[in-house]
């Protein structure tokens, strides 16, 4: 298929909104064709609805300045102006659920960057390298939603990215138990210095939510297709630290692990530095050439240094050594609002792309 798809984006003047209009701009399968936000935005300018309000530290695309919102609860008109949905809204997640199923049945496929949907049975929860087969169960949800194209698929936490990809590459040596802190960037609660003064010279030692996502989520992730649900992998025992720091972007986590086989420290680089996915042998346009980059230097990786490497796709990984307690620990590092959140969602519609569900 070389026409583009008609994308709009919910929630789209808010930082995840305003990350996916400069990752689309110009894409070769999708353009934007529609935005829209909650009614107290609708009728706007997009350039007036995000006055004063736009968070990157890019340009606003020309594109996208001049779009009129659209109230996000105007499902039959939106409809008629996209093939698929990004949303990004920023409400109460039982009020996300009810919107998100709304477009699926209006026939309308959604690709959350929201946790609403994401312990739902039949809604798979994707990072494109790891569990790509997980879009099996589609066909499933739409029995249930009673559709024929539209249904539901979520990107997980920003910040399990930080460290899932790194064991996933080693789950051929079965991870037993995961104890995983993470320092997560300002960015991840939508906000800039400005909008968060009292995160300067400070760090907040919890994140509402959070824990239970890290806990939870991975093993949704590496769970199984089993009849009509995605059943959760019930190793291994994951437990889980969340912490606000002060930095802009890019989440780090420092990982301790052991395996049921434990592998040697050469046997673990080699596994990060060849895994790939279907991103890479599809040759997606945002999938990053080296999925995860292995540091040597033991001050790597840092995200002020290495959040955009693979423009901010890419996994960093360092300071891999054995463990008094675990078998091994190592730092991670994922940039949280592009792998973490828009990038990673652009990703997985490519995926969803190349794969024939959205059209």
């Amino acid at each position: 298929m070389n026409k583009k798809l008609r994308v709009g984006l919910l929630g789209g003047t808010g930082l995840v909104g305003q990350r996916f209009a400069t990752l689309l701009d110009n894409h070769p399968y999708f353009e934007v064709t529609c935005i829209a936000a909650s009614p107290r935005s609708a009728g706007q300018k997009y350039s007036d609805a995000v006055k004063g309000r736009w968070k990157l530290d890019i340009p606003m695309p020309e594109y996208i300045k001049d779009f009129i919102v659209k109230d996000i609860y105007d499902i039959d008109e939106i409809s008629k102006e996209v093939d698929f949905v990004f949303c990004a809204v920023n409400m109460d997640k039982s009020e996300i659920k009810k919107i998100e199923e709304n477009y699926a049945k209006h026939e309308i496929p959604v690709v959350s960057n929201n946790s609403a949907h994401r312990f739902t049975e039949d809604v798979p929860v994707i990072i494109p390298e790891i569990n790509p087969e997980h879009l099996d169960i589609i066909p499933k949800q739409k029995e249930r939603l009673g559709t024929k194209k539209g249904f539901i698929v979520a990107k997980p936490n920003c910040s399990i990215q930080s460290y899932v990809p790194a064991i996933s590459a080693l789950l051929e040596f079965k991870p037993t138990k995961i104890l995983v802190c993470t320092y997560q960037a300002i960015s991840g609660s939508g906000k800039t210095f400005e909008q968060f003064p009292e995160i300067v010279d400070n760090t907040i030692p919890y994140i509402p939510g959070e824990e239970q996502k890290s806990e939870d989520e991975p093993l949704k992730v590496w769970g199984h297709i089993e009849g009509n649900k995605i059943v959760s992998k019930k190793d291994p025992l994951i437990t889980s630290q969340c912490i606000r720091v002060a930095v802009s972007d890019g989440h780090l986590a420092a990982t301790f692990v052991s395996f049921e086989n434990k592998p040697t420290k050469e046997q673990i680089v080699e596994k990060l530095k060849n895994y790939k996915g279907k991103p890479q042998l599809l040759n997606l346009p945002t999938a990053p050439e080296q999925f995860i980059t292995y540091f040597e230097d033991e001050f790597r990786p840092q995200p002020k240094l290495d959040r955009n490497i693979e423009k901010g796709m890419g996994i960093s990984i360092g300071r891999l050594r054995e463990d008094t307690l675990f078998d091994y620990k190592f730092v991670g590092l994922s940039h949280n609002a592009l792998r973490g959140a828009a990038g990673g969602a652009v990703l997985t519609a490519e995926l969803l792309y190349k794969e024939g569900y959205l059209y």
